[in-house]
């Protein structure tokens, strides 16, 4: 049944896909569609505008409009079915991806044997990623290289952006990716909040690119915090798209 209420607005053209809304929506009833922020169903609304402080750019307000009543019951169940989504283990179908693997580093004796040229040129040089996958949706929180970890939580582009990704972040932790504008920064926070509430972590780290959209990771980690009743410190970095660290700092 449609009734004239209030309900959120997003305007397209101001929208930059940053996604910070997302997770600030109890309901779930906003998603990054296409790289840009839409309601999945207006009965998921409840209009009271709690994604709007987190905007940015003021792309969303309350309008009045003929909308679908807000539906509570509706919205648990889609929660809780996303829930099952999220916590749904990677097929085993065949892809590398689909397997948990823990990768052994080289040994000193392997290391000791590269030869100088290699080392001094950096070719054959030993990858430190420690696991696989890397992907945030492909790695579940049950994994064991994640238990007692050192994470690192870093957006897709800066492994590109920092020429020396692996030796100044990655080395000796955990690694997960993702692209906080084209993912469900929904399923993320449930994710991160189950890893940070069981698998006793020794440290956090956000890794994010300079852009507006790639500050969204920093609101999915702290509402996870959050939501797993940790006292974590979490320590956030970003660097700019030339790979030069800008910021650096702990909440």
């Amino acid at each position: 049944m449609k009734t004239v209420r209030k309900i959120i607005e997003i305007d397209e053209e101001l929208c930059n896909g940053c996604g910070q809304c997302v997770p600030d929506c109890a309901e779930g009833s906003l998603k990054i569609i296409d790289g840009k922020a839409r309601l999945v169903a207006d009965k998921f609304c409840d209009g009271l505008g709690a994604c709007l402080g987190s905007c940015p750019t003021g792309a969303l307000q309350i309008v009045e409009r003929e909308a679908e009543e807000f539906d509570e019951v509706a919205v648990e169940h889609y929660l809780e079915t996303e829930k099952k989504k999220a916590a749904a283990p990677a097929m085993d179908c065949g892809c590398a991806s689909s397997h948990i693997q823990t990768l052994k580093p080289m040994s000193a004796c392997q290391q000791a044997n590269v030869p100088a040229s290699h080392q001094a040129t950096g070719a054959e040089a030993a990858s430190m990623l420690g696991h696989w996958p890397i992907q945030i949706r492909l790695v579940p929180p049950q994994a064991p290289f994640l238990q007692n970890a050192d994470l690192l939580v870093a957006a897709d582009c800066t492994a590109v952006a920092a020429r020396n990704f692996q030796e100044k972040y990655l080395q000796g932790k955990a690694v997960l990716m993702g692209c906080p504008k084209f993912d469900d920064a929904d399923s993320y926070v449930r994710r991160f909040a189950e890893i940070i509430a069981t698998c006793r972590l020794k440290s956090l780290t956000v890794l994010i690119m300079e852009v507006p959209c790639c500050s969204a990771m920093n609101a999915i980690v702290k509402k996870a915090r959050d939501l797993a009743g940790v006292d974590l410190p979490i320590d956030q970095i970003t660097i700019s798209v030339r790979g030069e660290e800008l910021v650096r700092k702990r909440w």
